[in-house]
């Protein structure tokens, strides 16, 4: 056999080897990565869930046995499996307080293309004090249109902020409040997007960085949760900033202080909840 033809030979198998693992790699299938945002202190380990899915012509499913990878700074510092579900749980255990951005990416997957998602993890010293902020009350109304009291999707790319919101939280903040932004939204409608629409409309807008929480609307459902934090040791959570009624009234009836800004329509406020014009008066009833 010729240098020449034994050359050809291994130039063919190369190709195709590449044009193999090329038409594996375009088999992959495109799947979502979807991560939350994170509460815990200093030292204290968290569990940060993650859901990878793959949407179908009728359905969205859950994709099982697909490596994770949880990255902070850059490094790698957890690594997980998702369920049958496509749900994953890592454990961290951050050392300093503040607020840590992290990763989610699929790791060496033979069938799920590389993707991922970002998050903050809140690190908070339990003893500082923690306001909670409604997300619509942060938002101005859509031109010729009434207010809108639910998250409102993708709507809310167009959506400007209320006059003087994010200056008066970042003054806020310098007070040592920790935010919880509150974000409601119908059941109907589902929260797999919700957090990270949330955060990017926060972060173009300059708001300072908080606590994304998504919750189902209706008092309800953040009673509970306010219950929940409570008892898991978040007890300097004592005040509430927000645009609805329910909100101020999960508030009131735990013994919270609330405030509804901008003002509502008359009789729309319950009556111990203070009630401000706009955003530049709220720390007034701090």
């Amino acid at each position: 056999m010729s240098v020449l033809f034994r050359r050809a030979c291994l130039l063919t198998v190369l190709l195709f080897g590449a044009a193999t693992a090329s038409l594996f790699a375009a088999d992959k299938i495109p799947g979502t990565l979807t991560v939350c945002d994170s509460l815990t202190s200093p030292n204290q380990p968290v569990t940060i869930d993650a859901t990878l899915t793959w949407k179908g012509f009728q359905t969205e499913t859950g994709l099982g046995g697909e490596p994770l990878e949880l990255l902070v700074a850059g490094n790698v510092v957890a690594t997980a499996m998702t369920g049958r579900d496509g749900r994953a749980a890592f454990s961290y255990t951050p050392k300093a307080k503040g607020s840590v951005p992290f990763i989610v990416r699929i790791g060496a997957s033979p069938r799920v293309a590389a993707t991922e998602a970002g998050a903050n993890l809140a690190v908070w010293e339990r003893r500082g004090p923690i306001m909670a902020v409604e997300v619509v009350s942060l938002m101005a109304d859509p031109v010729g249109q009434g207010p809108t009291m639910v998250w409102p999707g993708k709507e809310a790319e167009g959506r400007g902020p209320m006059p003087d919101a994010a200056e008066e939280l970042g003054k806020v903040t310098q007070f040592y409040y920790n935010l919880l932004y509150v974000v409601t939204q119908d059941q109907e409608a589902g929260s797999s997007q919700a957090s990270a629409q949330a955060r990017q409309w926060l972060k173009d807008r300059k708001f300072p960085v908080g606590y994304i929480l998504v919750l189902p609307s209706g008092s309800e459902a953040l009673g509970v949760k306010l219950d929940e934090l409570r008892t898991s040791g978040w007890k300097t959570l004592k005040i509430g900033v927000g645009r609805t009624k329910d909100f101020a009234e999960a508030f009131l009836q735990r013994r919270l202080d609330a405030v509804m800004v901008p003002e509502p329509p008359k009789g729309m406020a319950p009556r111990k909840a203070k009630v401000v014009k706009e955003w530049k008066d709220v720390r007034r009833k701090l």
